[in-house]
């Protein structure tokens, strides 16, 4: 398949979705970061515009039926040539629309939020950057340029979720996400490299195109496909890389919900789905792939259960469903998966804006103390939280509800039931965790001395700013916007799945179960989460104590996200810097610098003996100049 020309309307709007981002970032942080205002200001009309000419692209190329894009040449090495330029496609334009509309309205919510932060010129300076590199991977025609914008999109989430560096859990857990994330983008570089060297080629539409098999055997392509999977599973934190996302709720809450919820991990779920026809080459990695989601879902889910921060329990359910596409993604089912991401990012990034008008009307992140301190007489964020709470539970008429019953049909037409098991179970565990938020906000238990952070702390909270309520309706406005489409999104499948497809009805021709029991199996194990948190949290007579935490070991265990973290601890301490930076240190000690200080000493040594011909002793001088004519001598005439 080949791209189609675009005219000039579709590259200026390409250009200007793109570019724009770029350029107020870099008026921001070369020349204006002593003017907050303008600086948000600058960085909000750059993504408006970006939203617009998404909006364009999107309504201008809905039925479209080739993919359009334009490229030049980047690199030439022998048969080898790398293009840039960009690629629209139904896929690229459905992200490009959702990354800039939830870019914008974070960044409206964010003059609310971060209003008085010292740090409000550089904070809207790396959301421009972040809007700049997250655009322009999802255009990108090529996967070396994917990758340069993949990178940069880490930079970017590095640069924001250490946003308050002073703080040194901040400044941590930023370096943490930097280097898991970038342990998975290794991975990914040398698959990309497999690809290159076996292939001879990395655009996107020919590694899609089919032909793959002609150039690469069977192994090398599930080989390759598997590293690739590497950077999704460290940028969407897929298990083992899943433990630095909770982490991440370090930085400012309206960065949970762009980074963290809605665009920067769900890139790894982009990813898989733009290169869904080149994985599908490979049904062994695919199985890889679906235990990997399944494994994900299933473990973030139990760590959410025990957690009272409020953005530990959706950064836990980011994290699960994240696994849920890949799940719908790795069953065959591009659409289910798509859409569900789709889905995903609109409720997801309501329950984020909707903890931090919480957190910063409070000043703390536990939500036990947030519902004694009257968190529910918020109502504007308490009526759009548990809207998206249901979206996640998958209750219907909501978003959630129907592109979950999609995986849900997917996973029903494999022929190992497990997986549809682990979906269920996943389904019942989300609407428990989700509600047992909800109803802890919503239904406080009376107050106990000890048990809570101290409600209304300088930290996240607006202690007394006169200027609350302002911010208030600036923050509510999102929320509303956000609630809207999570009530009528889910309504436009049909619509969205033709349009997915229209280019390559290929894409979701794998079958789907329709059992018609299942979406009644599906909505009852929802509605037993809810009822179960309702049972322990929502009752005024109620221990507010979990099921699972009743168990201590098993809470503990869950806590502790099943001791991931502390094998990471044990393998560094034990593996890496007790063996292998022992064995690199001894190295650089005895043979690189040993070898420097005996070349070193050989040269002092050497330039020693030397000297004495520079003595100002003539009579060796001459001995010499005598002995050397000699020799020239007998070399000349005898020999």
């Amino acid at each position: 398949m080949t791209a189609a020309t675009p005219d000039t309307v579709t590259t200026a709007a390409v250009l200007l979705a793109t570019g724009l981002p770029f350029a107020a970032f870099a008026l921001i942080m070369a020349a204006l970061r002593g003017r907050p205002r303008l600086c948000a200001g600058l960085s909000i009309a750059a993504i408006t515009v970006s939203l617009s000419a998404a909006l364009l692209l999107l309504v201008r190329h809905w039925h479209m039926t080739a993919p359009i894009g334009a490229a030049a040449q980047w690199l030439v090495s022998g048969r080898i040539t790398v293009s840039i330029g960009f690629l629209l496609d139904p896929t690229s334009l459905l992200m490009l629309t959702i990354v800039t509309a939830i870019s914008f309205l974070v960044q409206v919510y964010s003059l609310g939020y971060m209003a008085g932060d010292p740090g409000f010129a550089r904070y809207y300076g790396c959301m421009s950057l972040f809007a700049w590199a997250m655009t322009s991977l999802v255009v990108s025609p090529t996967m070396l340029q994917l990758y340069v914008f993949w990178e940069l999109v880490g930079v970017a989430s590095y640069l924001l979720i250490g946003f308050w560096y002073e703080k040194f859990s901040a400044s941590e857990a930023g370096k943490k996400a930097f280097v898991m994330t970038r342990t998975g983008d290794v991975a990914f570089f040398l698959g990309l490299l497999l690809v290159l060297v076996h292939f001879g080629n990395l655009d996107i539409l020919k590694m899609n195109a089919g032909d793959v098999p002609l150039h690469m055997p069977p192994a090398m392509i599930t080989l390759s496909a598997l590293l690739i999977f590497g950077g999704i599973v460290g940028k969407s934190a897929q298990f083992p890389l899943l433990t630095w996302l909770p982490d991440a709720m370090e930085g400012p809450t309206p960065v949970s919900a762009l980074l963290h919820s809605a665009t920067m991990v769900a890139a790894g779920v982009y990813l898989f789905a733009r290169l869904f026809p080149f994985f599908r080459l490979s049904p062994t990695a695919m199985t890889v792939f679906l235990a990997i989601g399944t494994i994900s879902m299933l473990l973030a889910s139990t760590m959410a259960m025990v957690t009272r921060d409020i953005k530990q329990v959706w950064a836990y359910s980011t994290i699960s469903q994240l696994g849920f596409m890949i799940m719908g993604l790795a069953a065959g089912g591009y659409v289910a998966g798509v859409f569900h991401l789709t889905t995903h990012a609109g409720f997801k990034a309501l329950l984020f804006l909707c903890a931090g008008v919480f957190i910063h009307t409070f000043g703390t992140n536990d939500m036990f103390a947030i519902g004694r301190a009257g968190g529910r007489a918020l109502k504007i964020p308490m009526i759009c939280m548990t809207i998206g709470a249901a979206a996640l539970a998958g209750l219907p008429p909501l978003s959630g509800f129907f592109s979950k019953e999609t995986i849900m049909g997917r996973l029903a037409g494999l022929s190992n039931p497990l997986w549809l098991g682990a979906g269920l179970l996943g389904a019942f565990l989300t609407a428990y965790y989700t509600f047992r938020l909800i109803f802890a906000v919503a239904v406080p238990a009376p107050e106990k001395s000890g048990d809570e952070a101290p409600v209304g702390a300088p930290h996240g909270g607006h202690g007394g700013d006169p200027h609350h309520d302002r911010h208030y309706r600036l923050m509510a406005a999102p929320l509303v916007v956000l609630a809207g489409v999570t009530l009528a999104l889910g309504w436009a499948h049909g619509a969205l799945g033709r349009f997915l497809t229209a280019v390559d009805p290929g894409l979701d021709a794998h079958p789907a179960a329709h059992l018609a029991w299942l979406p009644y199996v599906a909505i009852g194990l929802a509605l037993a989460g809810v009822l179960l948190a309702w049972v322990e949290f929502g009752r005024t007579a109620s221990a507010r104590i979990g099921f699972v935490e009743r168990v201590e070991p098993v809470a503990r265990l869950f806590a502790r996200r099943w001791y991931i973290d502390d094998f990471y601890r044990w393998f560094l301490d034990r593996v890496v810097y007790a063996r292998l930076s022992a064995f690199c240190d001894q190295g650089d000690r005895r043979v690189i610098d040993g070898g420097l200080d005996a070349v070193a000493r050989g040269t002092v040594g050497g330039s020693r003996r030397l000297s004495v011909l520079h003595l100002s002793m003539v009579q060796y001088k001459m001995m010499v100049i005598f002995a050397v004519m000699g020799l020239l001598t007998l070399y000349f005439f005898l020999g």
